[in-house]
């Protein structure tokens, strides 16, 4: 009997050979799911939400994210998956199939009698080795338009379709290189992503300025206006109530009038000053005008500017506004007494497009931007979902890019170089340890093993081929998906982030020595309903742990 039966008589254990089997299987389950959606040539999966929602991606922390998984070990797994993904924007699908088969390889030793703490030193010392290998095996070079789309189209071409994907790359490169501030460092929040359901996923394009999804509130205001004059402001052109409790006492209907009178005359006095200031600036020239405030204006000021010209946007996001100024120029203005041309943002053109109920401002053509938009369009909901996720993993690869000055040659390149020196590295290696580091190298070889799969090819062939292509050269091979046989990705143009490599090498041996080192599985803890004191009981509460599937 456990010690832990002693204090639960029904808490319910797994030791050993039994939890090692469970962690093992749930490891293998997850990557048997996620493999078939490796790569460019990887198929997409059709995810049914509960209110009958349908997602079609291919995109693994997507999947991660929307799928039930009940299994504590297969949950362990998809979340360190996903941090990768929230960490470094890509590599979640190789996450998880590099995690399964070192789980595998592990099953594979114990049962030919190896400990499993002499497979976890394996792995560790295999680790280390790898993360000296990847900086060997990196790329420095010039960070230039063309090394970006290259990276971009890599990343994008794993989530879209081609023709879709290679329209996309110039759009996310641009938008990166855009907002890029020399000597400082990359804000992808400036990078607005706005969708509409609306013509087709190859009309997405991107906007060097702002979309906000809202319009003007005046049937007479301006619906178009070219060479605009653009103020940013956080006025309040409505009335306001007071932040404390207050009241206003008057005895007679003219006290009440002047009351009235004055409160009003405060919200014209400083929309007077707004018209006043716009025809000051405008006046004698070609030039118009156009108020984005972050405040409310109210019906009286909004009919005062349309009567003035003035395009008028009310209660615009702090994110907008931010942003605004960084695309359009000028000030953020809190008051209107002291306006000066520097307080003011230029654009070539604002215009209102409407799209059934909803509005949408347009503000392009600005000078030297640093804040752009990613408009993007489709048919339906799950298109706009699955372009949506796909440019973010590729505004993410540009930007690491950016951040790690160099590049990794993908298509199993790497992962073909590792497997041969850590083969090597086993051999310098003493003691039964040097099985796990063997098991190491087999395990990298999984993702240009599920490629070739994916693309239709014999597994054991491809992977001849690639490994006897490396013994034979001594460069950077990859595996051609087009027609089997061997490529030179650096020729291909096909590149892979160092930084995404270098997490995948950290997360998933870490997580798969944590899992093949637990021995004992324990269904027992506390429940969250409370005991009969009222409070959490600690002998009553102790009984199946709740989520956690049966055994």
């Amino acid at each position: 009997m456990s010690s832990v039966q002693f204090v639960n008589s029904k808490a319910e254990i797994l030791r050993k050979a039994q939890a090692l089997a469970m962690n093992i299987n749930a490891g293998k389950g997850l990557l048997e799911v996620m493999k078939t959606n490796l790569g460019p040539r990887g198929t997409l999966k059709m995810l049914v939400g509960g209110a009958g929602q349908i997602k079609l991606t291919k995109d693994g922390n997507v999947l991660l994210h929307e799928m039930q998984i009940q299994h504590p070990t297969a949950t362990m797994i998809a979340r360190a998956a996903t941090a990768q993904d929230d960490e470094v924007g890509d590599g979640t699908t190789s996450n998880v199939l590099f995690i399964g088969e070192l789980l595998r390889q592990a099953e594979r030793l114990t049962y030919e009698g190896l400990h499993p703490r002499v497979i976890a030193e394996g792995y560790e010392a295999a680790r280390i080795e790898s993360l000296k290998l990847l900086e060997e095996f990196k790329q420095q070079k010039e960070v230039d338009g063309a090394l970006l789309q290259q990276v971009a189209r890599t990343s994008l071409m794993t989530k879209l379709t081609p023709d879709l994907a290679n329209q996309l790359v110039p759009i996310v490169t641009d938008a990166v290189t855009c907002i890029r501030k020399e000597g400082e460092a990359i804000d992808l929040h400036m990078v607005e992503i706005m969708h509409m359901v609306h013509k087709m996923a190859t009309d997405t394009r991107l906007v060097k300025g702002l979309v906000m999804d809202h319009g003007g509130r005046h049937p007479d205001m301006p619906k178009k206006l070219n060479n605009v004059y653009i103020l940013a402001g956080n006025v309040s052109l409505e009335y306001e109530k007071t932040e404390v409790h207050s009241a206003f006492y008057f005895s007679t209907p003219e006290q009440r009038e002047r009351l009235v009178a004055s409160e009003r005359a405060l919200c014209d006095q400083k929309c007077q000053a707004i018209i006043d200031f716009k025809n000051k600036v405008c006046e004698g020239t070609d030039k118009t005008f156009c108020l984005v405030n972050m405040k409310g204006i109210d019906p009286i000021c909004l009919d005062m500017l349309a009567k003035a010209g003035i395009m008028g946007l009310r209660r615009a996001k702090r994110r907008n506004m931010e942003r605004l100024v960084l695309a359009c120029g000028g000030n953020s203005v809190n008051e209107v007494t002291d306006l000066s041309v520097d307080d003011l943002g230029y654009a070539d053109t604002v215009y209102e497009e409407e799209l059934g109920e909803d509005k949408y401002t347009f503000i392009e053509g600005c000078k030297n931007p640093k804040s752009c938009t990613v408009l993007i369009k489709g048919p339906n909901e799950h298109t706009v979902a699955m372009v949506k996720d796909a440019v973010r993993d590729g505004l993410r690869s540009v930007f690491n890019t950016y951040n790690d000055q160099g590049v990794i040659p993908g298509a199993g390149a790497f992962e073909t170089f590792l497997h041969r020196k850590l083969y090597d590295f086993s051999l310098t290696y003493k003691g039964k340890a040097k099985l796990g580091v063997q098991a190491f190298a087999d395990s990298v070889m999984i993702i240009p093993r599920v490629l070739a799969e994916n693309s239709g090819y014999d597994a054991q062939e491809a992977m001849l081929l690639l490994q006897d292509e490396y013994q034979e050269k001594k460069v950077p091979v990859g595996l051609n998906l087009t027609e089997l046989g061997v490529i030179s990705p650096e020729d291909q143009g096909i590149y892979d982030n160092c930084v995404v490599k270098k997490q995948m090498l950290n997360v998933a041996p870490t997580l798969a020595q944590q899992l093949i080192l637990c021995d004992e599985i324990l269904k027992a803890g506390k429940k969250i309903n409370k005991g009969p004191t009222g409070e959490n009981d600690p002998v009553q509460g102790m009984g199946p742990m709740g989520g956690m599937p049966p055994m």
